[in-house]
């Protein structure tokens, strides 16, 4: 069991570059691959030690997908890789622009049931949600590939609005559908 799996990066653990862009089905293959070397049931016979080692393996290798699989938490992490703490809970955008196209949103969120067809336009919204989801994806990778790391803050901080706004659609349009199977 190779101890150097707890002292590596999220990036080096899984073989790939250190970059926003990852290749998710790669870092997959790599999860499957490490998970099979350390994971507790093939030491269920060991010793103690190699027991909780094999944990601490486990959770960190787990952390690093996860971390990686999410663009806003893989967006927080190179941003502390570069040692900049990003703390999630408290970061908020201040365009006011931005916001403004938030709060229409979710406004037209809360009215969907009263439209004639509220699937349909629950997936038009979220046609508008993933194009502006590319759009910020890109501007943070360009923008921590040219070293400007306030505005990748600022391209993280309105991804977060967006993630959250992507749950809630998913979250409605199962409700809807649910209604609809009564």
């Amino acid at each position: 069991m190779s101890k150097d799996i707890l002292s590596s990066n999220f990036f080096e653990l899984f073989g790939l570059p250190v970059s926003y862009d990852v290749d998710l089905n790669k870092l997959q293959q790599q999860y499957m691959a490490l998970q099979k070397q350390v994971h507790p049931d093939k030491f269920a016979s060991g010793s103690d030690l190699e027991k909780r080692i094999s944990m601490q393996q486990t959770s960190w290798i787990n952390e690093a997908q996860s971390t990686l699989k999410d663009p806003v938490l893989r967006a927080s992490y190179l941003l502390k890789l570069r040692g900049i703490d990003f703390s999630l809970e408290n970061e908020t955008t201040m365009d006011a622009a931005f916001l403004m196209q938030q709060l229409e949103m979710r406004e037209s969120l809360e009215n969907i049931k009263n439209e004639t067809d509220p699937l349909e336009s629950l997936d038009s919204i979220a046609e508008k949600v993933k194009a502006s989801t590319v759009v910020m994806m890109d501007g943070f990778s360009q923008s921590l590939d040219n070293d400007q790391l306030d505005d990748a803050r600022e391209w993280i901080r309105k991804l977060q609005f967006l993630q959250k706004a992507k749950k809630e659609i998913n979250a409605l349009s199962a409700e809807i559908e649910d209604e609809l199977m009564r």
